[in-house]
């Protein structure tokens, strides 16, 4: 996660500005009753910036700010628009009202709370040998989200996914992953909440990593290559390609034909939902806490890399926020990888998240649901 001051050194934020940053929900509530000691990470956000943040007691719903609203899902078979029963082969009733809600604030359990507390808030951290590596004028800080257990920013949307299905009295979880972060953060997730855990994980990313799929097995989790033979799906693959390096597209099929099969299972998406970008914004909240607090003035550019968009939409959807209320204006740059360009090459079209066209059909920059990177890339 990166948010980038490009301003050369500037006086300290006034009153007004430093407010601006703060300008939390008037019916955002505080958590009471509870001492905590700080967390691991929080001594470490201390230490590295000298800004102090507390951990978010909401998420936030871009939805509810935007002028015009995002284009709906639509049911893969008859293409009308997604009505809540149709997603609850898959979800549990909570993370389905959370995927369509238009609220603006989301409560964060205090279950789910009480896991945040082992890595949250995350370091905001200056990269000063960086500035000087550039020249630049610029004051540049990233947001580390490494130190959660299963070490990326997964686990914000991890932990939540789990809590729910778990008190949905759901017994097995099932996923796909590419690189592994996303595997591993629900297997990590899944052991809290004594879930069983399937992860369909890329071929080749499943042979070039293979500590990545001991992480998830110490978790708990089982963890198969994409295509396998496990599913329909996979085999269908397979029959036509006995070689296949496997995509994300693939392995997403294979775990949502198992959910879609199975009463007492549920999927689980790391990126792209509404629900999922809502979860991370506990990224975005806690950066404009620590800005404010190092008496930063608003940066003018918020980077994050992007793939499905929950690194990238976890960082700056609250800056968003300040920036449609006129309080901040920033530019949002997202940079994504040239061996899979959908935002720079693709074209904005009603697509399957899928290789076999089983999800819900998203408005979306897309390749084509069939196609396939190069194996350096397994997303």
């Amino acid at each position: 996660m990166a948010a980038a001051t490009l301003r050369p050194a500037l006086p300290q934020a006034g009153p007004e500005q430093r407010a601006s940053l703060l300008c939390a929900p008037k019916h955002r509530v505080a958590a009471g009753g509870r001492t905590r000691s700080p967390s691991f990470a929080a001594r470490a956000s201390l230490k590295s910036s000298g800004a102090r943040a507390s951990i978010p007691k909401q998420w936030y719903n871009l939805v509810a700010d935007l002028p015009v609203k995002p284009p709906p899902q639509l049911h893969p078979q008859t293409h009308q628009p997604l009505v809540p029963s149709d997603l609850s082969p898959l979800f549990p009733d909570e993370l389905i009202r959370q995927e369509l809600t238009e609220e603006r604030f989301v409560d964060i359990p205090e279950e789910v709370i009480d896991v945040y507390e082992l890595w949250r808030p995350t370091p905001l951290i200056r990269a000063k040998r960086l500035e000087k590596l550039l020249g630049t004028p610029a004051k540049i800080y990233y947001k580390y989200e490494g130190t959660s257990p299963a070490g990326s920013h997964k686990a914000n949307t991890a932990v939540p996914q789990a809590w729910y299905n778990a008190a949905a009295g759901v017994r097995s979880v099932v996923t796909e992953t590419g690189a592994g972060q996303w595997g591993s953060a629900l297997s990590f997730a899944s052991s809290l909440f004594g879930l069983n855990c399937e992860v369909w994980q890329v071929r080749a990313s499943f042979d070039q990593k293979p500590y990545r799929r001991l992480m998830m097995e110490t978790w708990g989790a089982t963890v198969h290559p994409s295509p396998s033979e496990a599913t329909a799906a996979g085999r269908a693959i397979l029959a036509a390609d006995p070689s296949s390096p496997g995509s994300l597209g693939m392995a997403i099929s294979e775990a949502v034909e198992v959910a879609a099969t199975s009463a007492d299972t549920k999927y689980c998406l790391g990126s792209v939902l509404n629900h999922v970008l809502l979860h991370q914004t506990v990224i975005g909240e806690e950066c404009l806490e620590q800005l404010a607090a190092l008496g930063e003035a608003p940066p003018d550019v918020v980077i994050g890399c992007t793939g499905g968009g929950s690194n990238f939409g976890g960082l700056a959807f609250p800056f968003i926020r300040e920036k449609l209320a006129g309080r901040m204006s920033p530019e949002f740059r997202a940079v994504e990888p040239a061996a899979c360009p959908t935002l720079t090459k693709g074209v904005y079209a009603y697509d399957f998240g899928d290789t076999a066209g089983l999800t819900p059909l998203m408005k979306m920059h897309t390749l084509g649901h069939g196609f396939v990177p190069d194996p350096i890339h397994a997303g």
